[in-house]
């Protein structure tokens, strides 16, 4: 089971399935950082002087994480950036679950209305959709672990150098 999960193919899906999963999510925000800050805002945990820097800098970060998993550079710092958003977001939606308190998670640009019940509904999905994507996080953390160690490039099979 490890060796297929360590396995530079599966390498390769993790990174290039995060990276336009980043990419996809920075886009409408970048399109519009007033309404990210909105989405921001909803999830009552920031102080109001935070939005705007958090809505200016979080979809860039998430862009270039993105670009970099797809590209095959700073994997393990994109990794790491992307497994902290990730955990950041779980954290937030966490929150605002307990406190029954419902809110567009503002992933992908604004969403259709939704009744409270269909919104909460929707945050444990995305709780496990995030979660899920930690997963791979962490196969591709574990795979440029052990490439780094062995003084292989990650995505490369072994006798391709």
């Amino acid at each position: 089971m490890r060796r297929w999960l360590l396995h530079p193919k599966a390498t390769l899906a993790a990174r290039i399935l995060l990276g336009l999963v980043f990419i996809a999510a920075a886009l409408p925000k970048l399109a519009d950082p007033p309404a990210f800050a909105k989405a921001i805002w909803a999830y009552e945990l920031f102080p109001a002087w935070s939005l705007h820097p958090l809505a200016l800098t979080l979809p860039w970060l998430e862009l270039i994480c993105g670009v970099a998993l797809c590209l095959g550079f700073w994997l393990r710092a994109a990794a790491l950036w992307i497994g902290a958003l990730l955990l950041s977001f779980c954290l937030a939606l966490a929150i605002n679950l307990a406190r029954h308190h419902p809110v567009d998670c503002g992933c992908f640009g604004a969403s259709t209305p939704r009744t409270q019940a269909e919104q909460l509904t929707d945050m444990r999905w995305l709780l496990l959709r995030d979660m899920g994507l930690l997963l791979l996080v962490i196969q591709l953390l574990a795979a440029t672990r052990t490439n780094q160690m062995a003084g292989r490039h990650p995505g490369k099979a072994k006798g391709t150098e």
